[in-house]
């Protein structure tokens, strides 16, 4: 009788200290609250709850590690000067659209990005901004090239 207290004890400590681990280690994060700001901005014919990547590091971090996104969420990167910029998806886990925008918010490129592909893919024209989106999500909103996107005020300018 007592082994089997023993083991139920132990069996017990091993599942607090699993679920302790899960909860507050982070590694197992499934939230998409990166702490950044966010704004609403329509891609077609849908709404997007957009993340707003304005600044170095979070355009240099991006999407990474997150095993999922709510279907109608993403994240608009938002640059100081138009360039040709280019991105891959290190350490991204999901599938994504990229939509290149140009300073004027004229959609000029529509690219789908594989998970964790390191080759780069970039726009045919200077761009001011690009945006995340789940994979498909830009077709099933209707997006097109040269479609006229309204960019909102909170995402016109990058801090750095």
């Amino acid at each position: 009788m007592s082994q089997r207290i023993v083991l139920q004890s132990v069996i017990a400590a091993g599942a607090i200290v699993f679920f302790a681990f899960y909860k507050f280690s982070g590694c197992f994060d499934r939230s998409t609250n990166s702490g950044l700001p966010t704004t609403k901005m329509q891609i077609g014919n849908k709404p997007f709850e957009l993340e707003i990547a304005n600044t170095p590091d979070a355009r240099q971090t991006g999407l990474m590690r997150r095993d999922s996104m709510p279907a109608d969420h993403g994240m608009i990167f938002i640059f100081r000067e138009s360039r040709e910029w280019s991105f891959y998806m290190k350490n991204t886990r999901i599938p994504l659209d990229i939509v290149f925008v140009d300073a004027n918010g004229r959609i000029v490129s529509i690219r789908q990005m594989k998970p964790y592909a390191l080759t780069s893919i970039g726009p045919p024209a200077a761009v001011k901004y690009a945006i995340e989106l789940n994979e498909g999500a830009a077709a099933n909103a209707g997006a097109k090239v040269g479609d006229q996107l309204s960019i909102p005020d909170a995402a016109r300018d990058a801090k750095e």
